[in-house]
């Protein structure tokens, strides 16, 4: 294995993640043996107005995909309209290759507890929610038993630290449907009813949960936000880019020796994120890689050099997501691998939207046909045809998210379809597969 070079190892910037390898961390007490609970008593010290303004200052951007400005999103909340105010934590991590959220609450819950404690007062909320993924079990135990220890030292509940900011928090477990990961349909399930995205205007932060304003955020932002309240904003923004400030924290799965979570300033290449996973797997070269798992648009060998910040990847074609990188080979199928993540969003996608319902389940069946060796050239036409009435046609961006790895697979790799239509490349699917395909 070869190992990173020094300079590699110093982009490594341990913030978010600084606590995850301390024995028992998720505990109340090591916690704050570690500057944990400092954060709260700085902010209850000052206007919420002005801890809006710390964090438009910081340039914190949303780290759930889509990095909007966090401060500027606080700053729309109506204030002296009457109104309950809501803070909803989206921790329904269910992209494909995703999964930074996930150790963030089993082994550091606490600092999102944290931040929501601080987020909420900046917003004037008085009850908050995290809505955590079903399947995340364990991350919801710990996260339950971080709720229960921080009421119980009084960092929950009334006058807060003496303060007079009452605050109760919520850990709401869905039922693992991957359409809930979008802001309005989690609030939807969240309300009880089916979790299906709505049509906006108006935006949450004007009627979100239950037609109040509503701030809906990604755990790993408003887990960074206790350490922008500590360090200050010039701090934050001394790591990362100018226009994307911060650490991220970055996911590398498939063909690198030590895949895992690597939290680095905003702009790191791919090459030093792969060095600094061990490099490539022996006997694989990079072939194409998600920038921010399945939704966005693949990129191949020739963007390893790519900033990886919000604007590198956007100039290279795609968009930088959740930071999930799923690397894939020269021995890997972009063709087979696009047919699995049809799959997964034809199965998930709530039915709302014609284009994203009807186009998911016929392209499933194209790519089908063809990695079963019975495509045509023809069928190369439909997928993007039908790609293109998918693209934004859809409520919520599960339909986009669908559309993306056809439409770059298409450009970047349409040998290899051809190499199936062709027969120059064995079928991956048998025939069982082709019942109902037709």
């Amino acid at each position: 294995m070869t190992q990173p070079r020094q300079e590699v190892l110093q982009k490594l910037t341990p913030v978010l993640t600084k606590r995850w390898l301390s024995p028992d961390a998720w505990q109340i007490g090591v916690y704050e043996q570690l500057d944990g609970y400092r954060a709260i008593r700085k902010a209850l010290d000052v206007h919420p107005d002005d801890l809006i303004q710390l964090i438009k200052d910081s340039g914190l951007r949303g780290r759930g995909g889509a990095g909007f400005p966090t401060g500027l999103k606080w700053g729309f909340i109506p204030q002296g309209d009457g109104k309950p105010h809501y803070l909803v934590i989206n921790a329904d991590e269910g992209e494909p290759g995703t999964c930074k959220d996930l150790p963030l609450m089993t082994y550091d819950p606490h600092s999102l507890v944290e931040g929501a404690i601080i987020a909420s007062y900046a917003i004037r909320a008085n009850r908050a929610f995290i809505y955590i993924r079903g399947e995340a079990v364990h991350a919801a135990r710990r996260l339950r038993n971080a709720v229960q220890e921080a009421y119980a030292k009084g960092y929950l509940g009334k006058n807060i630290l003496g303060s007079g900011f009452d605050l109760d928090l919520v850990v709401h477990s869905g039922a693992g449907a991957y359409i809930c990961g979008e802001e309005t349909a989690l609030l939807d399930s969240l309300e009880g009813f089916r979790g299906q995205p709505r049509l906006r205007p108006p935006f949450p932060a004007i009627a979100g949960l239950y037609a109040s304003p509503t701030v809906v955020n990604n755990v790993g932002t408003i887990a960074s936000v206790p350490y922008i309240v500590l360090g200050g904003a010039d701090w934050w923004k001394s790591m990362g880019t100018e226009k994307s400030s911060g650490p991220m924290i970055y996911s590398l799965s498939g063909r690198v020796v030590n895949p895992g979570q690597y939290e680095c300033g905003l702009g790191i290449t791919l090459r030093e994120l792969i060095e600094l996973a061990g490099g490539m797997q022996p006997g694989h070269n990079l072939k194409f890689w998600t920038p921010g798992g399945s939704s966005t648009p693949l990129l191949t060998a020739e963007h390893i050099d790519t900033p990886m910040d919000f604007e590198g990847v956007a100039a290279a074609g795609s968009i930088l997501g959740t930071t999930a990188m799923q690397i894939f080979s020269d021995q890997d199928c972009p063709v087979y691998n696009t047919w699995r993540w049809l799959e997964f969003y034809h199965h998930e996608s709530c039915g709302k939207c014609t284009p994203c319902r009807e186009g998911n389940y016929w392209m499933v069946r194209t790519y089908r046909r063809i990695l079963a060796g019975h495509g045509t050239v023809k069928d190369l036409d439909t997928l993007q045809d039908t790609a293109d009435n998918i693209f934004g046609r859809s409520f919520c961006g599960l339909g986009d998210g669908a559309a993306t790895p056809v439409v770059s697979t298409l450009k970047w790799f349409r040998d290899d379809y051809l190499g199936y239509i062709e027969g120059r490349t064995a079928p991956r699917l048998s025939e069982k597969s082709l019942v109902g395909a037709h």
